[in-house]
Order: C-alpha cells, then sequence, then structure tokens
C-alpha cells in the first residue's frame, strides 16, 4: 500500500452474481464518475486480490458457492482495513447490521437508491485514500535520513527551505529566517549552524524579546569584575561565547536600538570590548536572525543593521499553508510521545483527519506538538475535543476557531464515548440509552474511532 498515494485512483470492484444487476449497478457508478471491476463470482475476485490494492469492494451478500459474507472474512484476513459494501435483501439485514461489527464498511438493502449508493461509495474511497496516506506517512518517517530528521515535511516550501539550508550552510554568511511564532526558526537556525563548517563550534541562542533593557549589554558583550555593582567576578558575553559559530538572534525587532548600534559595530569590525573594559577581543561570529515580520519595513530597526545581516533569506511557511504535512507532523511527535511511554501511537481517526485539515493553527508547529502529545498519552481523546479544551482556557477569541461542523462532530463523538462507558463497553445497553439504530451506532463508532474493547472491564 506504501506505494499508493492519497491521489491514486481507486477502482470500485463490483461483485454480483446476477448478470442484470451487476451490469446496471456497474453502468450507474461508471455514469458518476468511477472506474468498476465487475466480477461474476467470488473465487475469482479472491483470485485477484492482494493486500494494498488500490480498491474498495461492494458485493452481493446472496451468492453461491462463496457468498459475500464469507468474501468479506477472507478479503479481511488480507487486509483488515479494507473497506467492504454489501448489498442486502431485506431478509438479510440482521446478518448485514452484525457484519458490521465485524468490519464491513457499510450495507445498502435492496432496493436502494442509486444516489445512496454513490455516497456511501464515495465515503469508501475518502477513507480507502486516508488509509494510503497515512501508510505513506508512516513508511515516510520510518525512512528519514540527513536533514529530513530535522526539518520534516513533503510540502514543496519545506523541501525549499531543505535546500536553502544546504545552500546557505556552506556560504558562512549573515541569514534572517522570516516566520510566525511557531514556525520553526531556532530549528532552521540550528540546522544551518550543523551543516555548515561551523558545526563544531559553539551554537549560541538569545531570544531578544526576553531579555530586559538594562542587561541586554552586559548579556551580549560580558564585563570584566567590579565593572558595575554586582559585578563580582568577570563574565563571558553571548557574542564571545559564540565566536567561531553561530549566533541565533530571535525576535531580533525587539533589540532595544542603542543595541543594534553596538551590534552593527561588533560585526563590521569582528572585536568587541566587555564592559568595564579597554581591551578588544577578536571574534569570528556567523549571525543567524529571526523574524516575525520584514526588518526594512521597521521604523524602529535599523536600515545599516539590516542590509549588514541581509546576506540572505529563509521564509517559513505558516503550518495551515503546508497541506499534507499536517497529519504527517502529528503522527511524528505523536510516535515520539508514545515511544516515550513504551506505547503504541493510535491512528486518526477519519473525524480526527478531518479536525487537523480544517483547523487554522495560529500556533503553527509548536501548536500541533502540544496537540499530538496530548493524543498519544491521553486515552480515548480526539483532536478536536483537544482543541476545544485549548479554546476554553483562553481569556480572548481564538485566532483559528474550530469549525462549526467539527464542533458539532466532537459533541456527537463525546456522547456516544460516555455512553460506551458508562454501559462498561456493553454495546445493547449503549444502543437503549441512545436510542440509536445497531447500524448507525456501528458507523458512528467506526467514524470517530471508537473502540468497544477499550471500555469493557
Amino acid at each position: 500500500m506504501t506505494t499508493k498515494t492519497a491521489d491514486t485512483l481507486i477502482e470500485i470492484w463490483l461483485l454480483d452474481d446476477d448478470d442484470i444487476v451487476r451490469s446496471t449497478t456497474a453502468q450507474w457508478l461508471r455514469l458518476s464518475g468511477y472506474d468498476v471491476r465487475e466480477f461474476q463470482d467470488g473465487q475469482t475476485l479472491l483470485e485477484q486480490f492482494s493486500a494494498g490494492l488500490p480498491c474498495i469492494i461492494v458485493s452481493d451478500i446472496r451468492m453461491s458457492p462463496i457468498d459475500g459474507l464469507t468474501l468479506m472474512h477472507e478479503c479481511l484476513k488480507l487486509e483488515k482495513d479494507l473497506p467492504i459494501l454489501l448489498i442486502t435483501g431485506h431478509g438479510d439485514v440482521d446478518t448485514a447490521v452484525n457484519a458490521l461489527r465485524d468490519g464491513a464498511f457499510d450495507f445498502l438493502e435492496k432496493p436502494f437508491n442509486p444516489n445512496r449508493l454513490t455516497q456511501t461509495v464515495e465515503k469508501a474511497i475518502h477513507l480507502r485514500k486516508m488509509q494510503y496516506q497515512q501508510a505513506n506517512q508512516s513508511q515516510y518517517l520510518g525512512e528519514l535520513h540527513g536533514l529530513e530528521q530535522t526539518i520534516i515535511g513533503q510540502d514543496d516550501q519545506i523541501i525549499r527551505v531543505r535546500h536553502q539550508i544546504q545552500t546557505f550552510a556552506g556560504m558562512d554568511t549573515h541569514v534572517i529566517v522570516y516566520g510566525k511564532t511557531g514556525c520553526g526558526k531556532e530549528l532552521v537556525a540550528k540546522a544551518l549552524h550543523d551543516c555548515s563548517p561551523r558545526s563544531k563550534q559553539p551554537f549560541v541562542a538569545i531570544n531578544c524579546a526576553a531579555i530586559p533593557s538594562d542587561l541586554f549589554e552586559s548579556e551580549l558583550f560580558g564585563h570584566e569584575a567590579g565593572a558595575f555593582t554586582g559585578a563580582s567576578k568577570q563574565r563571558v558575553g553571548k557574542l564571545e561565547h559564540a565566536s567561531g559559530g553561530t549566533l541565533f538572534l530571535d525576535e531580533i525587532e525587539s533589540m532595544p536600538l542603542p543595541m543594534q548600534i553596538k551590534l552593527l559595530r561588533v560585526l563590521q569590525e569582528n572585536q568587541l570590548e566587555r564592559i568595564g573594559s579597554n581591551s578588544t577581543i577578536e571574534i569570528d561570529l556567523r549571525v543567524v536572525a529571526a523574524a516575525k515580520t520584514d526588518l526594512q519595513t521597521l521604523e524602529d530597526f535599523r536600515q545599516d543593521l539590516f542590509f549588514r545581516l541581509n546576506v540572505s533569506q529563509i521564509h517559513l511557511p505558516d503550518l495551515r499553508h503546508r497541506g499534507a504535512d499536517i497529519p504527517l507532523l502529528f503522527e511524528h511527535f505523536g510516535r515520539l510521545a508514545a515511544e516515550e511511554r513504551n506505547g503504541n501511537f493510535k491512528p486518526l481517526s477519519p473525524i480526527d483527519h478531518e479536525t487537523l485539515t480544517l483547523y487554522g493553527w495560529p500556533g503553527n508547529v509548536r501548536e500541533l506538538r502540544n496537540v499530538a502529545l496530548r493524543y498519544a498519552l491521553e486515552p480515548n481523546t480526539s483532536v478536536a475535543k483537544i482543541l476545544a479544551g485549548y479554546q476554553a482556557q483562553d481569556d480572548v477569541d481564538t485566532l483559528s476557531p474550530l469549525p462549526l461542523s467539527v464542533k458539532v462532530q466532537e459533541f456527537e463523538r463525546s456522547l456516544i464515548e460516555s455512553s460506551i462507558r458508562l454501559q462498561k463497553g456493553n454495546i445493547q445497553a449503549v444502543l437503549e440509552h441512545l436510542q440509536l439504530p445497531r447500524r448507525t451506532l456501528n458507523q458512528k463508532m467506526q467514524k470517530y474511532g471508537l473502540n468497544r474493547a477499550d471500555y469493557l472491564e
């Protein structure tokens, strides 16, 4: 399966021993835009089927010598998550409902509405494509090497960033990294250092927004003993400590103007003086600066310092613009958290996958990592539930609220999950408590990734 992608064309394998019904159904599906392969008997289908094929199966139940249920069980032995849609007569409804429990994707009762058939088929195909995406993600994460182990992603924008890092790392020039909070600017700076000839020398990171203005000069330049009240001994500053290596200045737009002037002089002359000293110290620095906005447009940022730093630029995209990288990174962080606890990472349910892609991720990769950690460590939770909990704790409106459809589905999931827990996994009791048909409950449990076995006592 891992050689297929989410864009792979999924074929419908249609099985019915009634030639007229089969050909009519196949014609409707083809007119609806699907590729259909017809089978008259189950044995022929089984001989051609193998795990990972880009297909779903639509099968009648009443056939001989191999009926639809036998076919389903044989196929699921080869691939347990294969979407199989059963077609049943009125007298087989109870049998089909039990088949849902055994792994069927859904069933339709004859005579069925053709539009209902295409809707159900489309859901099954969507699930199949999601399976391919998750399988490919797992394979990609298992084969990471080189720079991809640090800067993970398959999006074109991230591929470009990795190429820029490899190019700029050997040039030994200053670099400005632009990106919103949580995009991974320090990660990129560290990668630039690790891929450069300076990698064996120090990588020193400073958050310019976190240093009080009255301590800035001492922090960067260091001081001699007795240089000011409280300076009981000599201290080497960050600039001197980073000599030979890389200095990372995060949120450089927050640097006080007097310090910008002094930093510019250091970069021009490659030397500094500690506070309280008259001796100059030669230094060799490479600076990687990070900012959230274009430094050239800021009135309180010196343009001469900007031009000194602006030799190369790397622009990091917001997470919401990275498409398929969102579930990929979620699985990566979730796996790491699960492995630390010697546990297994729980695959995403369809609704969790939908929530990941619909949410705007204002906190970018940092926020995604936090949600993935919670998801990996908390049993029987969901992505929407975690995000809703974060937003409920906020004092202000979130910049990226959960879509209403996600909130409604999470409310439904929580009701069903609470009932299953209350009834200790007794499905019959859950049906009575929620007043739901068995088929509907099975479909919703599948959709929300709820497993009865997790609640048995």
